[in-house]
């Protein structure tokens, strides 16, 4: 049996997954597609202002407050180990972890970085824009993938 106090945690990591799976959802489901409809430097000026945008309280704290939570809860199962709860705790933390910080950090803050430095209304930016539409997208799917299942594995460890 788990703790009070790791169940809180498992339990906050359930829901800062789904929270977190929800914003790359958007993306990868409508925000990216509306933005490529876009001439190619309307469509890089809004990516790059909604980059920007994004560097606030509220989404670091689901983003990487999430992150901690699934630090906090797999030293709170290590430290009460059962097989089955703590290997569901163990791998729905290493998912969220490598699926949204590290794809995010490795694959789409690059993308986001090379975005922001191209000039407008050259060749160079409308091809860059064609390719970041593809690989961006391609790279939030499998951060929108990660904490469904993180979520899900957090939620199985707690039943």
């Amino acid at each position: 049996m788990i703790s009070h106090a790791v169940f809180v945690l498992i339990f906050a990591a359930v829901i800062g997954s789904g929270l977190v799976a929800g914003i790359f959802f958007a993306f990868s489901s409508f925000v990216m597609t509306a933005l490529g409809r876009l001439p190619s430097d309307q469509g890089i000026a809004a990516m790059n202002a909604i980059n920007v945008t994004v560097i606030n309280p509220g989404f670091f704290l689901a983003f990487f407050g999430t992150a901690a939570l699934c630090l906090a809860a797999s030293a709170g199962v290590a430290l009460r180990w059962t097989a089955t709860g703590g290997t569901l705790v163990l791998l729905a933390s290493v998912i969220y972890l490598v699926g949204c910080i590290g794809v995010t950090m490795l694959r789409n803050v690059p993308l986001n970085n090379a975005l922001a430095a191209v000039t407008l209304g050259t060749p160079e930016a409308a091809a860059l824009w064609t390719r970041y539409l593809s690989e961006w997208t391609m790279w939030n799917t499998v951060r929108t993938v990660a904490p469904v299942l993180s979520a899900i594995l957090f939620t199985i460890a707690l039943l």
